[in-house]
C-alpha cells in the first residue's frame, strides 16, 4: 500500500445530515434564492460570491458560450443520441469531447498565449502592449502556428459577441491590460498578415478570464460548462424533431454516390 503524505481535504462543499455547504457558504440559507447560475459557478470557482461588475461580465462570458448552431459538437451529440436514445449522458459527454483547440478551448489557447506574454502579478503600469502585442504576433508567425482568439469561419469581417464582450468589460470597469493586449495582437496580427482577422468570441473570452486570473489551465472548462446547457437543449429537441438519422441517410447517401462516380 502506498504510504499516506497528506490529510484528504476540500475547500468546495461538505454535507451534514440536515446541511450542505459550499464554498463555506450555507446552500438552503445563504446561496438558493439569492445565487444565480453564473455566479454559482463564480463562487464554486472563485471562493467568492462575485462582485455586480464581476457578476454581470461572468454570466455574459457564460451565456455567450451555451449555444452556437450545428455546430460539430451539436452533431456528435445529436448523432449520439440517435445511436443510443436511452443514454443522455452519453450524448451529451460526446458534444463536450469535441471542444478542443478549434471550437470553444480556444478560449484557453488565448488565455495560455496572454498569460506566458505577461504573467499574473507581472503588471506594472509603464508595459508597452503594443511592444509585447508584436513580439506574440511575430512568433507565432514565425513558428507558422495560428494565433488563439483570431479569424471565424461563419463571422466576418467581426464577431459580434466579441465586439459586445470587450463592450461589457469596459462597462464594468474590468477591460484590463489583458483585454487591452488581446485587442492588441488582434490589430497587430492584421497587419502584420495584410488581412481580416476578426477577433472572435473565443478571444474575448479568454482575455476576460485572465482578468479573474483565472489559471489557463481550466479556462477551458468554462466552456464545456456552458456548452452542456446548449447540448441539453440539442438533445431535447432531437427527441421531439429528430435530424440525426436524416443526417446519417444523407452523409451516406452522398458519400456512396462519390465512391460509384469513381468507378
Amino acid at each position: 500500500m502506498p504510504a499516506v503524505s497528506k490529510n484528504i481535504t476540500t475547500q468546495l462543499g461538505y454535507s451534514t445530515p440536515d446541511r450542505v455547504f459550499v464554498r463555506g457558504m450555507d446552500l438552503s440559507g445563504e446561496i438558493l434564492g439569492n445565487l444565480n447560475l453564473g455566479d454559482m459557478a463564480y463562487l464554486v470557482l472563485k471562493g467568492a460570491v462575485p462582485k455586480e461588475n464581476e457578476s454581470r461580465l461572468f454570466n455574459a462570458i457564460v451565456i455567450t458560450l451555451v449555444e452556437h448552431g450545428i455546430t460539430p459538437s451539436a452533431l456528435a451529440a445529436r448523432l449520439t443520441y440517435t445511436g443510443a436514445p436511452e443514454s443522455m449522458q452519453a450524448a451529451i459527454a460526446a458534444g463536450l469531447s469535441g471542444l478542443g483547440s478549434v471550437f470553444v478551448g480556444s478560449m484557453e489557447g488565448a488565455a495560455k498565449m496572454l498569460v506566458e506574454a505577461i504573467p499574473y502579478g507581472t503588471i506594472s503600469g509603464d508595459i508597452d502592449l503594443d511592444s509585447v502585442a508584436k513580439k506574440v504576433v511575430a512568433q507565432y508567425r514565425e513558428a507558422k502556428r495560428i494565433i488563439p482568439g483570431l479569424g471565424h469561419p461563419v463571422h466576418k469581417p467581426i464577431d459580434p459577441r466579441a465586439g459586445r464582450l470587450i463592450e461589457l468589460a469596459r462597462e464594468c470597469k474590468l477591460e484590463g491590460p489583458y483585454v487591452r493586449l488581446m485587442t492588441a495582437i488582434h490589430e497587430e496580427a492584421e497587419r502584420q498578415s495584410g488581412r481580416s482577422l476578426p477577433l472572435n468570441a473565443t478571444g474575448a473570452i479568454g482575455a476576460i478570464c485572465c482578468e479573474f486570473e483565472f489559471p489557463w489551465t481550466m479556462v477551458r472548462g468554462i466552456g464545456v460548462m456552458a456548452r452542456s446547457i446548449g447540448l441539453v437543449g440539442h438533445i431535447m429537441e432531437e427527441a421531439s424533431n429528430p435530424i440525426g438519422m436524416e443526417i446519417w441517410a444523407r452523409a451516406d447517401k452522398e458519400a456512396l454516390s462519390h465512391e460509384l462516380q469513381k468507378q
